[in-house]
């Protein structure tokens, strides 16, 4: 019971400092080469997809690929590498912002999907999937945390100097990575009854799909979100961050929900949060004025809460210890690829129709793989035990 509850205590501290300093430069960078370096709405979506796109390299090319002691020393030197190129932040120009981002996206795509290993480790079926909820709140709640600070920062000090403030988490993220757990074995064999191709396997494909539903909204509302608030509805800055920490207390009081009570339909609950997507993006077109904008936020903290821990907790049913490290990567990637390609495409997209009727379109995009989620939970439920 000690060891369990160190390594929870491990997985959460570094699972904040990382996702809260990780969240800040995907809220961030956007108002800075906007409103500091004078980039327009396509570049400002091609920044935040190469910030994504050396994520996406990392994490399904290199870390899927590597055993568990060469994972972990890949683990620790990325988060060393982390802590380093935090602060530089604050001094880009036009140019080292784009090598800044490519960097410290890279070194990202080895830290996420090694916390969630970390996280699905044990072998009893209710520690595993209580760990993994925990670590999800923990997610919510650097997400919480994490703007109303950067909220407090920006009412005395600039964009810029914000990043020195929050280089402090990638600090402690350096120290803590040298005490998350590793598999000590990982066997190459896999019983032949659980040998399903990742890609073909059910609960693996529902566990994407979820997760594009609301990871498309999401990315239009991480790189323009704050935007569109502060030009439509003449904000602060202050403001911005504040909205995206209602945005984030619902999400966490979601998986709060989860934790206490792990899902028994994990199907079901999955449908739901698309619906509260779709719902929560059509009050957001909708608004006209900032109140009713931040009710959509609340709105969609819920499915933000519900979607990821849901999608975990299928792949560690989905998948034997054996794979789960591969599972994960490749889930991660694919999420980071979406991230990749989203923000390109939208910011030629607002360049032609504007913001307002950008997030429109992507309603009817949820409730069409809405029905394919239905197609594949219904295959999920005769695959996983």
């Amino acid at each position: 019971m000690t060891n369990i509850l160190y390594s929870v205590l491990m997985i959460i501290s570094m699972t904040f400092s990382v996702r809260a300093s990780n969240n800040m430069l995907a809220t961030t960078i956007p108002l800075l080469v906007k409103y500091n370096l004078g980039f327009n709405e396509i570049l400002i979506g091609l920044i935040s997809a190469v910030f994504s796109l050396s994520t996406f390299f990392m994490s399904g090319f290199v870390n899927a690929n590597l055993k568990s002691k060469e994972r972990r020393v890949l683990f620790i030197f990325s988060s060393i590498v982390y802590a380093v190129l935090f602060p530089f932040f604050s001094m880009v120009n036009y140019v080292s912002v784009w090598i800044l981002s490519i960097a410290t996206g890279f070194v990202l795509g080895a830290l996420m999907p090694n916390i969630i290993t970390s996280s699905s480790l044990y072998e009893d079926k209710k520690v595993r999937e209580r760990i993994i909820s925990i670590y999800t709140l923990t997610l919510s709640l650097s997400l919480i945390i994490g703007p109303a600070i950067e909220s407090i920062i920006l009412t005395k000090f600039t964009l810029r100097q914000s990043f020195i403030f929050f280089a402090i988490f990638g600090v402690l993220a350096a120290i803590t990575s040298f005490f998350i757990k590793f598999p000590e074995k990982e066997s190459e064999k896999v019983s032949s009854d659980r040998r399903t191709p990742i890609f073909k396997n059910a609960g693996f494909r529902a566990s994407v799909i979820n997760n594009l539903i609301y990871n498309v909204p999401f990315a239009m509302i991480t790189v323009f979100g704050g935007i569109y608030a502060k030009e439509s509805f003449h904000v602060s800055y202050s403001i911005v961050t504040i909205l995206f920490s209602l945005f984030f207390s619902t999400s966490f009081l979601s998986r709060l929900i989860f934790t206490i009570k792990p899902p028994n339909n994990l199907p079901f609950q999955m449908i739901m949060s698309a619906i509260l997507t779709a719902l929560g993006l059509s009050i957001l077109v909708l608004s006209n004025n900032i109140v009713i904008y931040a009710v959509s936020f609340l709105i969609l903290g819920i499915p933000h809460g519900l979607t990821y821990p849901l999608s975990l907790v299928a792949i560690t049913r989905a998948f034997p210890p054996e794979q789960r490290n591969k599972a994960n990567s490749y889930f991660f990637s694919v999420l980071t690829a979406i991230g990749t390609f989203i923000p390109i495409l939208f910011g030629a997209v607002i360049e032609l129709l504007g913001i307002r009727l950008t997030f429109a379109i992507i309603i009817p995009f949820v409730l069409i793989f809405l029905i394919f989620l239905r197609k594949e939970t219904s295959r999920m439920k005769a695959e996983i035990p």
